[in-house]
C-alpha cells in the first residue's frame, strides 16, 4: 500500500512543472486527486484523466467561489480531504533594478494568487483537514521567498509572505494538521523553458551544478506532506545554491 492510499489530495496549478509532478506522485502513492488549472483545461483534464482516481478542475485560485469550489469538488466527490498543496502561482519577469515597471495591478495580482488565493485555500480547507485528525498542507513557496532573488520584487516578497504563513498557519493548526513549505530553486518546467541563461547558471551557481526537475520537488512534497513530527518549516531544495552567496 502506498502512504496515501484512499487519501484525498488537492494540487493548485497541477496541468504541469511542479504541480503535475506532485499530483502524479501523490498519485502513485495510491491517493484520489483533484488537479486544477486556471487557465489550461485540456492539459489539466488530460493530467487528471491519466491518474488512477483523479477529476479536474478549473479555478483561479484569486476567486474566492472558485477556491470554494475546488474544496467542494474532493468533498463531493469523495466525502473528505487530507491533503492540500498551494502550488498554483504566477510572477512576472521584471528586473528588481526596475522599480517603476512594477505596477500597483501587476503587485496585487501576484499577491492575490500567491497570498491571498492560499490562505483562502487553507481556510476554506481547514475544517475538512481536521475532522481527519491528520490533515497535511504543503506551500509551494521559492528560494526567491529565503534570499534576495527571484523573478521580480513582488514575486519574491509574495513567496517571503508565504514563508511566514506557513509558520503562522502551523502554529494554530496543530495537533490535527501539520502545515509547511516547500521552496524550491529554479525549476526546469514549462514556466521556465525561455529561461536559458538562467538554468546555464546553475552550473556556477549551485553545488549540485544544475536546475533541478519537476518530479524532483514532486516527490518532496509527498514527503513533506506525510512526514508526520514536521510542522512550521520551510524545506529548501535548491540545488544547495544558498549556501552561495
Amino acid at each position: 500500500m502506498g502512504r496515501f492510499e484512499d487519501r484525498v489530495v488537492v494540487v493548485t496549478g497541477s496541468s504541469s512543472g511542479i504541480g503535475e509532478a506532485a499530483a502524479r506522485a501523490f498519485d502513485a502513492e495510491g491517493a484520489k486527486v483533484v488537479v486544477n488549472s486556471s487557465s489550461s483545461v485540456a492539459a489539466g483534464q488530460a493530467v487528471a484523466g491519466s491518474l488512477r482516481d483523479g477529476v479536474y478542475v478549473r479555478a483561479d485560485v484569486s476567486d474566492p467561489a472558485a477556491c470554494a469550489a475546488l474544496v467542494d469538488a474532493a468533498i463531493d466527490r469523495w466525502g473528505r480531504l487530507d491533503v492540500l498543496v498551494n502550488n498554483a502561482g504566477v510572477t512576472e519577469v521584471i528586473a528588481h533594478e526596475d522599480l517603476d515597471a512594477v505596477t500597483d495591478e501587476i503587485f496585487r495580482r501576484i499577491l492575490d494568487v500567491n497570498l491571498v488565493g492560499t490562505f483562502r485555500l487553507c481556510r476554506l480547507a481547514m475544517p475538512h483537514l481536521r475532522a481527519t485528525g491528520d490533515g497535511s498542507i504543503v506551500n509551494v513557496t521559492s528560494v526567491a521567498g529565503v534570499r534576495p532573488t527571484g523573478s521580480s520584487i513582488p514575486y519574491a516578497a509574495s513567496k517571503a509572505a508565504l514563508n511566514h504563513l506557513t509558520r503562522l498557519l502551523a502554529n494554530v493548526a496543530g495537533p490535527e494538521v501539520r502545515v509547511n513549505a516547500v521552496a524550491p530553486g529554479l525549476i526546469r518546467t514549462p514556466w521556465t523553458a525561455d529561461w536559458g541563461p538562467a538554468h546555464d547558471s546553475m552550473r556556477r551557481r549551485t553545488p549540485l551544478g544544475r536546475s533541478g526537475e519537476p518530479g524532483e520537488i514532486g516527490g518532496l512534497i509527498v514527503d513533506v506532506a506525510a512526514s508526520p513530527y514536521v510542522s512550521g518549516q520551510v524545506v529548501v531544495a535548491d540545488g544547495g545554491m544558498s549556501q552561495r552567496t
